[in-house]
């Protein structure tokens, strides 16, 4: 049973179970953000907790696969050795799901952030939007409009 599933998990099934599972989850911060299951099942550690899940499991397959992990800190010394990691589809996978779980964890503050001030959530869309297409320059945008409901620019909070 454990091979099966194993076997069933190949890089390409879990990168499709990754985009079209964290959707739901978004979907829930843009239409709900003030309901209950946003605020219990979206802004919760639970959505974390399986992509974690999704994470460790790439990193058993690398393991298994012998993947240079000490190798990886060469990603720190030139753009061609980060080029060369992102030929592995392992680590292009384990990149993509640090993606998606760092973008979700913003559009969940964002709203966590935007009922302290008690912003319009018809407001909230287009950052929240950005944020899951583009990450940070989506929470740039939440925070230009963060500062007119604000009344006051903080560079820290």
């Amino acid at each position: 049973m454990i091979e099966q599933i194993y076997n069933y998990f190949t890089i390409e099934i879990l990168y499709y179970w990754v985009n079209i599972g964290v959707l739901p989850f978004w979907l829930i911060l843009v239409f709900f953000p003030r309901s209950h299951i946003s605020r219990y099942f979206v802004t919760s550690i639970f959505p974390f907790l399986l992509l974690s899940g999704a994470y460790v499991f790439m990193l058993y397959k690398s393991y298994l696969n012998s993947f240079d992990f000490v190798g990886n800190f060469n990603l720190y010394m030139s753009i061609s050795d980060l080029s060369e990691l992102f030929s592995n589809k392992s680590f292009l996978m384990m990149f993509w799901i640090h993606f998606i779980s760092i973008n979700l964890f913003t559009g969940g503050w964002i709203v966590k952030d935007s009922q302290k001030f008690l912003i319009n959530k018809f407001l909230l869309f287009i950052p929240l939007l950005i944020t899951y297409l583009i990450g940070p320059l989506g929470l740039f945008v939440y925070w230009l409009i963060r500062i007119f409901y604000a009344k006051n620019i903080s560079l820290y909070d």
